[in-house]
């Protein structure tokens, strides 16, 4: 079956509605590279349309009613939102659903450790990555941490064009002989994505210990850590930190008909959703979106679609 292909449908008016909605877009997929940044955009523009809390409205002993707009948020995570129409609920809801998260990198929760010198952070694969695409790239740090005091600091490295960044390392070409006769599967396994983060010691005002020597790199990015976020190494065990590739989403192609940009799936599904439902401007029967986490693997947990 042949279909005509889609740019030749749109009108002058149509093509330029398509391109405002693709910029919206991308500046969604730069704000929002994990879960909870996709639901702490997806609240604002969801309340500049209009739309109050649930919890809001129930403090405030206000009933639901119809043309109301509501929106509901589960642990920063997940968001339900509802524009109430004038049908009975019996009747049924007209209901979109997508996922915000995307595959990843996840630190672990002890992941500070040195090696010959260099500083790394244990990780494990989110989702389903081929893992060959995630080195000799540069990678960010997105995620909180909860300090001790109970603070609950929000840490975004590698994403300002002064950041530093940081990523997974790869052999050379002539180096990797063996490497280059394995299976695209296997050509680097899940145990060797361990991102690189440092390699220069901290200064030393005495003589130390070999121990201490061997620890040096280590000692320099705690220190670091400290200065710049208040994290200490007993942080990381309360900490949520995911890395991603860094940079913004681009326009793809001479002619700009494509975007290139980190977390595509499901978000191409997640924004227009969203925003078909806050651009509605009256509804007969109740609309709804439901935006999501942990699809990618399989949807379980308390913030997961079951």
């Amino acid at each position: 079956m042949e279909r005509r292909n889609a740019w030749l449908s749109y009108k002058e008016a149509e093509e330029a509605e398509m391109e405002k909605l693709a910029k919206a877009y991308r500046e969604f997929l730069d704000k929002g590279k994990t879960e909870r940044e996709c639901v702490t955009e997806i609240v604002k523009e969801a309340e500049a349309a209009g739309y109050e809390s649930l919890e809001s409205k129930i403090k405030k002993g206000e009933k639901i009613k119809a043309g109301d707009k509501v929106y509901a948020v589960g642990m920063k995570k997940i968001i339900a939102l509802f524009h109430v129409g004038y049908e009975e609920l019996s009747g049924g809801m007209s209901i979109l659903c997508a996922h915000i998260d995307s595959p990843r990198l996840d630190v672990k929760q002890n992941p500070l450790y040195e090696d010959t010198d260099l500083a790394y952070l244990d990780t494990h694969y989110y989702g389903g990555i081929k893992k060959y695409q995630w080195v000799a790239i540069p990678l960010a740090l997105h995620g909180v941490v909860a300090l001790k005091n109970g603070e609950c600091v929000e840490v975004v490295i590698g994403e300002d064009a002064c950041d530093a960044v940081v990523g997974v390392s790869d052999l050379l070409i002539h180096l990797a002989a063996k490497q280059m006769e394995k299976k695209g599967s296997s050509v680097v396994e899940g145990e060797d994505l361990d991102i690189l983060i440092g390699s220069m010691p901290s200064a030393s005002d005495s003589d130390n210990t070999d121990e201490e020597e061997k620890e040096a790199v280590k000692k320099n990015i705690l220190a670091i850590l400290k200065e710049k976020y208040g994290i200490e190494e007993e942080d990381f065990l309360s900490a949520e930190l995911e890395a991603v590739p860094a940079g913004p989403a681009r326009d793809y192609g001479l002619d700009r008909s494509m975007i290139m940009g980190y977390g595509h799936d499901d978000r191409v599904c997640a924004y227009p959703s969203l925003i078909a439902l806050l651009n509605t401007p009256q509804v007969t029967r109740t609309g709804v979106c439901i935006l999501v986490d942990k699809e990618e693997i399989g949807s379980v947990g308390a913030t997961g679609m079951h």
